[in-house]
């Protein structure tokens, strides 16, 4: 299935094809992540229409486990930067760095340079930073020095910040918030869900156990 351009003369099969891969997408997902079922749809309505993704909530609610798990599903490239106060805009975009051999500059790309990137904990960067990704969102282009280059399609932006109460966060400037087509906060999961990632948990250490002892005494 062709995720980079949609067409507007679908058939009843091709609705119907669309939707068992989707659904098959949403399966996929629920045997790594348990819940979350209202942020699938939402991420794969921000990849189906182009549109960014805000994701709000604080650490721990499997963000990145769940970007990782969709991007392996639809098989597309996934990068994830963590944004922290110290991040560089050439952490980013990337870099032109000066061949000792040639005596020329060579360009090197950055990790926007993908399919899915998950800007994690963005308000946790300086501004100007932030803003580093505003030609990428908008235009699907990065300009490094002199060079202006096409980003991979399709091109998503999954960015998580925490509540802005948490120390060491700054407001997102209002030309970032435009570039995002939708925002979620989410929220811990319920009793149900929480009793279910335990038994996994626990299935997954016996498994470990199972594996008998590295070393013999």
């Amino acid at each position: 299935m062709n995720i980079s351009a949609a067409s507007h003369t679908e058939s009843s099969d091709d609705v119907l094809k669309n939707a068992r891969f989707i659904q098959d997408v949403r399966n996929q997902v629920a045997t790594v992540v348990v819940g979350q079922d209202e942020v699938v749809e939402r991420l794969l309505i921000s990849l189906f229409t182009g549109g960014h993704i805000l994701l709000q909530g604080v650490p721990g609610l499997a963000k990145t486990l769940l970007v990782s798990v969709l991007s392996k599903s639809i098989d597309l490239d996934f990068s994830r930067i963590q944004f922290t106060i110290d991040l560089l805009p050439s952490d980013i975009l990337g870099s032109q760095i000066l061949d000792q051999k040639t005596n020329e500059f060579v360009t090197r790309t950055g990790p926007v340079f993908t399919n899915l990137l998950l800007a994690d904990e963005i308000n946790r960067a300086a501004p100007k930073v932030q803003g580093a990704l505003l030609e990428a969102m908008q235009e699907r282009k990065v300009t490094i020095g002199n060079e202006t280059m096409s980003l991979p399609a399709p091109f998503l932006v999954i960015a998580t910040q925490n509540p802005v109460e948490q120390a060491g966060t700054f407001e997102l400037p209002e030309a970032q918030l435009d570039r995002f087509m939708l925002c979620h906060r989410l929220d811990y999961p319920d009793p149900s869900e929480e009793r279910e990632v335990l038994k996994r948990n626990m299935a997954l250490g016996i498994r470990k156990e199972d594996r008998g002892a590295v070393v013999n005494t």
